[in-house]
């Protein structure tokens, strides 16, 4: 019986980890689409939140091609990091007061709304989504293991 639930648990931790990678692949191509096919201009906060989410492709990739769950201690910060910056974005997109907090110095403003779909969901809502996906999945890791 021990064995069992060990086999199980680690079975649906290797999900979890593919879950978040699935989600990081996502992201990212989602990024490289609006950049490179429908040619938004990433703004500078943009750019941020890509080199937070980038890396955990790679990250996430590896950690689940050999289901190894140790690389919950790169990934979490990254996420989390970004998960904030995706956050501050999305405050300075729909927070009339959070607009001149932080101008964006060169190219497109931070403030500017590419798309606006259903009136909330905005790019940087999109990179907040899966900044927390990939944040609680890795938080499954650190849960106490049952006896």
């Amino acid at each position: 019986m021990s064995k069992n639930s060990n086999a199980s648990g680690k079975g649906r931790k290797v999900w979890i980890l593919y879950f978040a990678w699935l989600v990081s692949v996502i992201a990212t191509l989602g990024s490289l689409y609006f950049s490179e096919i429908k040619g938004f201009i990433p703004c500078d906060l943009c750019w941020f939140q890509r080199i937070f989410m980038y890396p955990l492709v790679v990250i996430l990739g590896i950690g689940t091609l050999q289901s190894d769950t140790s690389v919950k201690k790169f990934v979490l910060p990254l996420s989390t990091i970004g998960g904030l910056i995706s956050f501050f974005h999305y405050l300075e997109q729909k927070v009339p007061g959070f607009g001149g907090i932080k101008p964006c110095v060169s190219g497109v403003p931070c403030s500017a709304e590419y798309i606006n779909w259903f009136g909330f969901i905005t790019i940087p809502f999109l990179a907040l989504t899966a900044f927390t996906l990939i944040t609680i999945s890795m938080i499954f890791f650190f849960t106490k293991k049952s006896k």
